[in-house]
């Protein structure tokens, strides 16, 4: 009877094992999530605020969620080259850069976080005139998940949990933005 629950659970642990190595062969490696918000000023004023990586403070969600986060910044901000770096409890130590900046039209970063676990982010904001005085603004992101932390991507939904954090933070940018 030993014999067989050994056996048994060999073979469950096999399974399983298995099971592993199929999931990160088969698990995707990349992610991408993109939102969008029409905000009524005109695009030149949106973009303008919106390039400011300070700013994020007031718009975006993560400063709220943890406004004793410690900071630092180099460079100019609303430049190719600025830094804005942070470390907290909640939200992790990493940094974000502007990579690429095309004047009215587009706003690169690069999020590079060392904790909990190091990795990488792409995210761009882009900023199109929709009719007289209003502005389309899409903010995404994407990057790829190494084997074998790819299989995380299974079990958690990168577009839900960064897609409602970008949710909020457009609905602040507009609030913020028509409220002047």
């Amino acid at each position: 009877m030993l014999k067989k629950v050994i056996l048994f659970i060999a073979v469950v642990a096999l399974l399983i094992g298995f099971g592993l190595i199929a999931a990160v062969f088969v698990a995707p490696t990349g992610f991408a999530v993109e939102r969008e918000i029409v905000i009524n000023k005109p695009r030149e004023e949106v973009f303008a605020y919106a390039r400011m990586l300070k700013n994020q403070n007031e718009w975006g969600p993560w400063f709220k969620k943890e406004p004793t986060m410690k900071q630092e910044f180099r460079g100019t901000d609303g430049e190719a080259g600025f830094v804005s770096s942070w470390k907290a409890e909640t939200q992790g130590v990493g940094e974000q850069e502007i990579m690429k900046i095309v004047e009215n039209e587009r706003i690169e970063t690069q999020l590079r976080f060392s904790e909990p676990f190091e990795s990488k982010a792409n995210t761009h904001m882009t900023f199109e005139s929709v009719g007289e005085g209003q502005t389309r603004v899409k903010w995404g992101m994407s990057g790829d998940a190494p084997r074998p932390m790819n299989v995380m991507l299974l079990f958690l939904n990168v577009n839900n949990a960064i897609g409602k954090d970008y949710d909020e933070g457009l609905a602040n940018l507009k609030q913020i933005l028509e409220s002047k």
